[in-house]
């Protein structure tokens, strides 16, 4: 149960003449893999957050799902013995080289911080293994094609990922991935240019190569044609800059090897660590005293595509690939060890995914096609932003000259309000690049500039043209992000830009009748989706209705500063006046308005906003409007809402998804409780009726088996609410208690079981999983020893009611911590009590042996490899406490390769 696992390269030197470190002297056979971990923007522009995404179910939305998938699996990957227990964690990040794309980063910053701080520490790891030098490379900004991109935008690409992973990893990258590897010779000099020392590319992406040529040597040494995928991948190339100085103008360039990286993604390498080294092991050459083996596909590849291929990953790089006497390295260590000997040419334009150089990002190429379906709208929807694009540089130098010292900088360094949007951080950004010293007004204009830029740089995310139809997510995705930008541009300016851009999208055909053409589709897909403060407050007025606001309340990217608010009930009906200022975090802009909202009873609500009219008109209409609610009159309320607000109002169906579903979840609620009454009473009187079924092995009236498990769901979560109130707090756990509820449980588990119910509890499954964390948190950090003879056996109880209420619970989490406390808490307090003949000092617990064995016992209800140390309890301190514990010592040899196909 260790974490930490051995690496071939990283013992000391020991004569570097006959054993030279590999580490630090080309020697032997390295290997890196490489993942792309990336994930297209969802975000709606209009809220900076991800909306639900019902296809992505029983998830929130696809990054969630995928994270759940692929993301923390890597950063917690798992090797497992033959019984399928877990014996210890491999944090993948720490052992092959990656990039995850800055929005994809930002995303798990926000929603997994475990995660995300365990990506950056495997960076730290690596470069504290590695002579320096950092698994994570950087990446582009928003995954645009850099080709496609104009001058400008490729520079500020660059600029932003470089400050971004700067951010994060606290180093400056020396390599960055290119979205789809796409390059040419303009963005080689860009790179250049900004001080990236390498790239990764297809072997089908070079051209021709030859021997560096020395001072002394023809200009014209011979080249070797490589453009049919024949270039040597097991070593660097050097690129240089046409016409530039060859001793600094260059780019190194790793390629992948093609056939390995392609049997990763599309073939079975991945089942098992043995397939991976043999795979691998195919491309060894005899003839080398040094080279490189290095694959890159898609991360996500690793448990997403190919459920559990991170596990085959895990033990290839910690414990196969370091058998086989290789080095586990990045491609930026084995550059500082073993730089390029050769140079290489590459084609004009190429990228990984598409065989007619970018044309999948511009034309109908057949690259992506779905069967009969054609792609010709992806010419005209390239041309339709670009000349949005174009119209949207002239508005910003025009504009942005009267705001800023010098626009472009003031764009490149927004990516520093990006990362970072506190009131403190904006004002710092403007010290440094205002023109002059800018009124509140000229602020908001020049945040609404920057976020335009932004926009504008999104609209390209290369998701937008890869698949086969442009109505799909990600094509109208990249339309909301125009819209945005139309929609700021107009703010500053009063530019119309949408119908020229429209007229020219309609030149876009859509292989979906429903739709026609880009037109037609942003109509009924864009503009639906646009939101304005108006909805901003009518969502907050309805919302508050069945939420108390305190008085600064977040709505996704608004702040909502309540300045006067009042609600009156009469009968079925509840009204509601109030003001409120919006402020936008995004652009800073200002919004009050006035807002009331009648609660017709059911689902009918009629809602009206309107500008703050001043303090005298507002204390008229709010009195008007509550005089006309004591006269239980809806009509009489709504007519005296008209009067003070106009015709538009809004209902239920305005608020936001999430909102919307929780208030429909409320409304409901009377009805389903009534529901499960009448049902509950059903199953009462028909309760001998379904036993005698039952004893005669005959199949239940459907009727009766719905009623069933409608009230034994009922029992079921009501138990499971008492045990979720009384452990809130932990310090006042009334154990026996709470044993009662689990008691309770376990009788619902017989009951449902003998009468075949399906429960269907996903809300008790998160409950439970949350309480068996909690618990096994307080369990080694404040319990004392004897509370621990108490906890354990409820934690086990209640771990053994989740399986037989058949939840599906995953104990990951609770795995995960177990281990770290194993580590760090028992097994040294058990070393110290064995040296030293005494308890360990306060705070820890004071552990015995007897509560040691049953903290071990504990293990093996957590599915973790305990039973060779509880049958070993006297003799671990002669095997476990070492720096590194080999693998194999641990389960004694039962640790078997994963076989995840």
């Amino acid at each position: 149960m260790v974490t930490h696992f051995p690496h071939s390269s990283a013992s000391a030197e020991v004569n570097a003449d006959t054993h030279p470190d590999p580490l630090r002297v080309a020697m032997g056979v390295y290997v890196t893999v490489h993942g792309h971990f990336y994930q297209p923007p969802r975000e709606n522009p209009y809220l900076d957050a991800i909306e639900r995404q019902p296809s992505a179910a029983p998830f929130h939305d696809w990054n969630e799902r995928i994270h759940h998938e692929c993301y923390r699996p890597n950063a917690f990957a798992r090797i497992l013995n033959d019984q399928g227990e877990l014996v210890g964690l491999v944090n993948n990040f720490e052992y092959i080289s990656f990039n995850i794309g800055p929005t994809l980063m930002s995303w798990l910053e926000r929603h997994d911080v475990e995660t995300y701080q365990r990506i950056l520490a495997a960076d730290r790891q690596s470069c504290d293994r590695l002579q320096g030098h950092g698994n994570a490379i950087a990446q582009v900004y928003n995954h645009i094609i850099l080709p496609l991109a104009n001058e400008r935008d490729k520079h500020t690409q660059i600029r932003w990922g470089k400050a971004d992973f700067y951010s994060r990893f606290g180093r400056d990258p020396e390599g960055m991935w290119l979205a789809e590897t796409a390059v040419d010779a303009d963005t080689v000099k860009a790179l250049v240019a900004e001080g990236i020392r390498f790239i990764v590319l297809a072997p089908s992406q070079a051209q021709r190569c030859r021997l560096i040529p020395h001072d002394n040597e023809a200009a014209h040494a011979d080249w070797r044609e490589v453009g049919g995928s024949q270039i040597d991948p097991t070593q660097p190339y050097r690129c240089f800059v046409p016409g530039g100085d060859r001793q600094r103008d260059y780019l190194d360039i790793f390629f992948y090897d093609g056939p390995i990286s392609r049997d990763m993604g599309f073939n079975e390498v991945l089942s098992s660590s043995q397939h991976f080294a043999g795979r691998i092991g195919q491309a060894v050459r005899g003839d080398r005293a040094s080279q490189l083996i290095s694959a890159a596909t898609d991360g996500e590849t690793f448990g997403h595509h190919k459920a559990g291929r991170e596990k085959a990953v895990a033990y290839a790089v910690a414990v196969e690939f370091p058998r086989r006497g290789w080095t586990v390295t990045n491609y930026a260590h084995y550059l500082s060890i073993c730089p390029p000997t050769w140079e290489v040419e590459l084609k004009p334009v190429t990228a990984w995914s598409c065989s007619h150089g970018i044309d999948r990002w511009q034309d109908d190429c057949g690259c992506g096609g779905g069967g009969l379906w054609h792609q010709k709208w992806r010419r005209p929807l390239r041309d339709s932003l670009d000349w949005l694009r174009d119209r949207l540089v002239t508005i910003y130098e025009e504009v942005g000259a009267q705001l800023f010292g010098d626009p472009w900088s003031a764009r490149d360094n927004y990516i520093q309000v990006i990362r970072d949007r506190t009131p403190e951080n904006i004002a710092e950004f403007f010290a440094a690049h205002q023109d002059h010293p800018l009124t509140e007004a000229e602020r908001v204009d020049a945040l609404r500039l920057l976020e335009m830029q932004r926009h504008s740089l999104l609209m390209y995310t290369s998701c937008g043209w890869f698949f086969e139809e442009i109505s799909r997510p990600e094509g109208v995705q990249i339309l909301r992000y125009a819209a945005r930008a139309i929609e700021l541009a107009a703010d500053v300016t009063g530019i119309q830009l949408e119908p020229e851009f429209l007229r020219r999208l309609s030149a876009a055909p859509s292989n979906v009748e429903t739709y026609q053409d880009g037109a037609d589709l942003y109509h009924q897909l864009v503009v639906s989706s646009q939101i304005t403060h108006n909805q901003v407050a009518a969502h907050y007025a309805i919302s508050s209705l069945f939420t108390a606001y305190a008085k600064q309340q977040r709505i996704y990217c608004y702040t909502a500063h309540q300045v006067d608010y009042q609600l009156q009930r009469i009968g079925a009906l509840t009204l509601a006046v109030g003001q409120v200022v919006l402020t936008s975090d995004i652009t800073q802009e200002r919004a009050d308005l006035m807002l009331a909202v009648l609660h017709l009873g059911g689902w009918d609500f009629h809602c009206c906003i309107q500008t703050f009219p001043g303090r005298r008109l507002y204390s008229q209409m709010k009195q008007d409007i509550f005089d006309s609610l004591q006269q239980a009159s809806a009509a009489h309320v709504i007519l005296a809402m008209s009067r003070a607000f106009g015709d538009q109002s809004y209902s239920l169906q305005t608020l936001f998804a999430e909102e919307r579903h929780r208030i429909m979840r409320l409304l409901t609620q009377e009805t389903l409780t009534r529901l499960d009454q009448l049902y509950t009473q059903v199953y009462r009187d028909n309760y001998g009726v379904l036993m005698a079924f039952q004893r005669d092995e005959l199949d239940p009236p459907q009727e009766l088996k719905v009623a069933a498990e409608i009230a034994i769901t009922h029992r079921a979560m009501g138990a499971v609410r008492s045990l979720e109130r009384d452990t809130g707090d932990f310090s006042h756990l009334n154990l026996q208690q709470c044993l009662g509820y689990v008691a309770d449980l376990d009788a619902i588990a017989t009951e449902a079981n003998s009468f075949r119910c399906d429960l269907r509890l996903p809300q008790a499954k998160q409950v439970i999983e949350q309480l068996v964390i909690r618990t096994l948190w307080h369990l080694f950090h404040s319990a004392e020893a004897d509370v621990a003879d108490e906890m354990i056996p409820w934690l086990e109880h209640l771990i053994q009611v989740g399986d037989r209420l058949h939840l599906g619970l995953s104990l990951d989490r609770a795995q995960e911590l177990y281990l770290k406390s194993f580590n760090t808490q028992l097994l040294p307090q058990l070393k110290q009590w064995r040296q030293a003949g005494l308890e360990p000092p306060h705070p820890l617990p004071a552990w015995s042996l007897a509560h040691i064995g049953r903290l071990l016992e504990l293990g093996r209800t957590l599915a973790i490899d305990v039973p060779f140390w509880l049958e070993h309890i006297d003799q671990l301190e002669s095997i476990a406490f070492q720096d590194h514990v080999e693998v194999e010592q641990l389960s004694q040899g039962r640790i078997v390769d994963p076989e995840v196909g």
